[in-house]
């Protein structure tokens, strides 16, 4: 018993760093930045980049990159404060990027599978979203997955929880691989295969005035196999079904 709670033990305490870095990242990043805010006496209101004060004239850069200029006497006040949240999309196409890792037994010989994938997807009725995703993932070989994805917001506030699901296959990329059998003195060679793939989890997500952050928490399920043929052409296959909680940082635009 010992000896199994020390095989848990030990690799659980290489992964309090990267959770760590995680969450961290997270926070840091959802948080809200102070914005130059210049108010009109019409009753506009500017949120930007204040570039410069001069010749009695405000300059202030928008986040499109439009430059507008405002004389003194046009200009009631300016500071500096949290731009105003208008809600989030409610319908349009954005684009995702996001990374993680793979956390599951460790009497597996994928001891933390890195993933990294990105994403097109549509959002609609603004808590509703599908899309269609890629990237590569590094599970004992090179993968790369092909998914669609639904996921849902429980709320439109700036913070909030989602689930979402997914489903597709992994494709191996690379070629077969050769091994040197020393003790027999010969050669085998290996052929890698995908297969399904399917992620079902919950998370949380942070909006911000033009782009978004989350953390989920999944369960991740991937098949995958290889073939090995030994010195006098006789073909085995192997098969690995991989049950991981999968934990990934994104952001979306």
């Amino acid at each position: 018993m010992l000896k199994y709670l020390n095989l848990i033990y030990i690799p659980m305490r290489k992964l309090i760093l990267p959770l760590i870095i995680l969450i961290i990242t997270a926070c840091n990043v959802s948080a809200q930045k102070l914005k130059d805010v210049v108010y009109l006496k019409n009753g506009s209101i500017i949120y930007g980049t204040l570039m410069e004060i001069s010749d009695n004239q405000y300059k202030i850069r928008t986040s499109d990159g439009s430059l507008f200029i405002y004389n003194e006497s046009e200009v009631e006040k300016y500071i500096k404060e949290t731009p105003h949240f208008d809600g989030r999309l409610e319908n349009g196409f954005g684009f995702n990027l996001e990374a993680g890792f793979m956390i599951g037994s460790q009497s597996s010989q994928y001891v933390l599978p890195f993933s990294f994938n990105f994403e097109g997807r549509y959002t609609f009725q603004t808590l509703n979203s599908v899309g269609i995703g890629s990237g590569v993932e590094f599970i004992g070989q090179t993968y790369t997955p092909l998914y669609v994805e639904y996921k849902h917001l429980l709320s439109n506030k700036k913070s909030t929880p989602f689930f979402f699901m997914r489903g597709g296959r992994l494709f191996f990329l690379g070629d077969d691989e050769s091994i040197d059998n020393y003790y027999y003195n010969y050669n085998y060679s290996r052929t890698y295969k995908g297969g399904a793939s399917m992620t079902a989890g919950t998370g949380i997500s942070w909006c911000k005035e033009d782009s978004e952050t989350y953390l989920s928490f999944a369960y991740r399920y991937a098949h995958t196999s290889y073939e090995e043929t030994n010195y006098n052409g006789f073909k085995t296959t192997y098969k690995t079904s991989l049950n991981r909680l999968e934990i990934k940082f994104g952001f979306l635009f």
